[in-house]
């Protein structure tokens, strides 16, 4: 199982909900949350095979921003 972890500006349960469809198509429902509550607003990702440029792209299209955090 593959970790990532991303800065985002998912910053509230409205904002979860416009990224869950996108988030759930790249990486598959149950393997991601979003901790709101995290000043960084952080996007961990739990799936083998996802890529961080895939979900990168998939957060711009949904109206999002994210930093991959190392």
């Amino acid at each position: 199982m593959k970790t990532i972890t991303f800065k985002t500006n998912i910053n509230c349960s409205g904002c979860v909900e416009k990224a869950t469809p996108f988030l759930d198509e790249a990486a598959g429902a149950g393997n991601w949350k979003v901790d709101t509550q995290n000043p960084a607003k952080l996007l961990t990702i739990e799936s083998e095979g996802v890529h961080e440029k895939d979900i990168l792209s998939i957060l711009q299209k949904a109206g999002f921003k994210a930093d991959v955090v190392k």
